[in-house]
């Protein structure tokens, strides 16, 4: 019972904590754009223009529901407990996250890097945001189509650390703004660069550990092993 309970998983169970509550929160925050209202939270700091852009509009919706969808589904991927025997489940959800962000996620978010306030510099770190997430989920698939389980899961680790971009971006904001004082756009460029740059950072990290080794053995492990541990 002990072991079940070492440091390393219980920082998992932590973080995945952590995650499920921010899906929790994400939730909450797109329920009002439902109505599909112009004028409501986020969408006041964008001009009248861009708020009357379809191709806006289509992007912000898209990229608003996918993305929940996609957090919820990559997250349980990194929990084999919750698989012990329901290895076409893990199979469903995975397929599910890939076609979400190769088709939806990341190229409404690639949209909507286009209309990114903030000048250039927002722009194109936005926009190499869903591009890395583009490729680095399209690599994990492609890995896995090749039963190379190692380094798939090796490339889903960096496809969800910039899925995780989102909650970075609105913990870091906070963290500079209210501790460090930064001005608000110092702020807000930093973390549209850092928000995803970092975790990829913090992804190598957990990689080289063994993280990725660990849950390979824990997918393919019997059933009774895995609830042993």
């Amino acid at each position: 019972m002990l072991s079940s309970f070492s440091f390393p998983r219980l920082l998992q169970w932590l973080a995945g904590a952590a995650v499920a509550a921010f899906l929790v929160l994400m939730i909450s925050k797109v329920w009002p754009y439902r109505t599909l209202e112009p004028g409501i939270h986020f969408l006041t700091t964008k001009s009248e223009a861009t708020n009357g852009s379809g191709l806006f509009r289509l992007g912000f919706y898209v990229h608003i529901t996918s993305s929940l969808w996609v957090l919820a589904a990559g997250l349980v991927q990194f929990f084999p407990r919750l698989f012990p025997g329901r290895a076409a489940l893990h199979r469903t959800l995975g397929k599910l996250y890939v076609a979400s962000v190769l088709a939806l996620a990341a190229p409404s978010g690639l949209i909507l890097a286009g209309f990114a306030n903030g000048g250039l510099v927002a722009k194109v770190g936005f926009a190499l945001q869903c591009v890395v997430w583009w490729l680095s989920t399209w690599q994990a698939y492609h890995l896995a189509r090749q039963r190379r389980w190692e380094a798939h899961t090796e490339w889903m680790l960096r496809s969800f650390a910039v899925t995780l971009a989102a909650l970075s971006l609105r913990s870091e904001s906070y963290l500079l703004y209210y501790v460090f004082g930064t001005k608000p756009i110092e702020t807000y460029l930093t973390v549209t660069w850092l928000s995803w740059t970092g975790n990829l950072v913090l992804a190598e990290v957990l990689i080289q550990a063994g993280a990725a080794r660990r849950l390979v053995r824990s997918f393919h492990a019997p059933p009774a092993q895995v609830i042993n541990r």
